[in-house]
């Protein structure tokens, strides 16, 4: 994607004559004239908002759920986040939706393909055509930008269900694909923003749980939202050098940068540090998606003392150091601390 169609432009009107297409031409401009003024993402840092206390976690027995497919939050007027109900899919992604004056911005589709499925299109064009009606917008002027944060299904697999929908991009499924996207020329290091139309998302590669992966920070709500690389349950690291070097960036910028909230795709570990066996569908005391800053640098203390494959417990998240065929629960030959 090249990266000026994310700019706003402008359109200068002449004056002309007062012709048939004239008179048109003003009516539009006094239609435009009554359109709300543009939502100021910019003032009053950080936008409130809130999680809830409790998101839905599955049951007991997934044929009996009778929960929604997807659970829709509104953390502030502008910000909604999705959540894949775990009887759906023990994965049960997060999915942010940041809304702009101009363009939408989703971030990982969930593990889900079929409509029939699950409708997560339906469920996005709903929450657009809210926002629309709040903010007295036309629901056809916004861009969707259909994105995610790496290349694992879980995170994309949804995006075949906006692939005929009007006035929506997204992301393709190589990595020179996904950094073209976003019109990086020098991933993982280069930091680019995105405008949603007064709303920066910024956004920087963080490789390590896979090779082709990134970090979004949204300047309105100033959450970094890290994806699989750094989420709570267990952070599988096939690459460490890459993910430590991921995780050296993301402490730089929050020293530099104010961050309300550290937010993951995932949860996979209950209030009390119990780990959930992997593909439970159902975590009924599960922990909160929101962490916080000092737990991300607890987490960066500990990584710089392992020095060799294993499971660690950080008191927050599990680094499951090269590990990835195995769990907490396995008997195997690494290390656990």
């Amino acid at each position: 994607m090249d990266r000026r169609s994310f700019l706003t432009y402008n359109a200068a009107v002449a004056a002309v004559p007062l012709t048939g297409a004239a008179l048109t031409s003003l009516s539009n401009a006094a239609v435009a004239a009554t359109r709300p003024p543009p939502i100021d993402f910019k003032a009053n840092l950080p936008a409130a908002g809130s999680f809830p206390d409790k998101w839905i976690c599955g049951s007991s027995s997934c044929m009996d759920n009778t929960d929604p497919p997807v659970q829709v939050h509104w953390y502030n007027p502008h910000t909604a986040i999705l959540r894949q109900n775990k009887a759906y899919s023990y994965e049960a992604p997060f999915a942010p939706l940041y809304f702009g004056n101009d363009r939408v911005l989703l971030l990982d589709e969930g593990y889900v393909q079929l409509r029939n499925d699950y409708d997560l299109r339906a469920v996005v064009d709903q929450c657009i055509d809210d926002w629309c009606r709040r903010n007295g917008r036309d629901p056809a002027s916004m861009e969707l930008l259909v994105a995610f944060s790496h290349l694992h299904d879980d995170h994309y697999a949804a995006t075949n269900q906006f692939a005929d929908r009007p006035g929506t991009r997204y992301m393709g499924l190589t990595h020179e694909e996904m950094v073209g996207f976003w019109g990086m020329t020098n991933f993982p290091e280069e930091r680019v923003t995105l405008d949603l139309g007064g709303r920066d998302i910024l956004i920087w590669g963080s490789p390590g749980h896979v090779v082709s992966e990134f970090a979004y920070y949204d300047s309105y709500t100033q959450i970094l939202y890290t994806g699989d690389m750094f989420y709570r349950g267990r952070c599988y690291i096939s690459f460490w050098e890459p993910w430590y070097d991921s995780m050296k960036r993301l402490i730089a910028f929050c020293d530099t940068h104010p961050v309300t909230h550290v937010m993951g795709c995932h949860v996979e570990i209950s209030r009390d540090g119990e780990d959930y066996a992997y593909g439970m569908t159902y975590q009924p005391d599960e922990a909160p998606v929101q962490m916080s800053v000092q737990q991300l640098r607890e987490a960066w203390d500990y990584a710089q003392k392992i020095t060799k494959p294993g499971i660690y417990f950080t008191g927050t998240v599990f680094l499951c150091n090269q590990t990835r065929g195995t769990t907490t629960i396995d008997k195997n030959p690494y290390r656990y601390s």
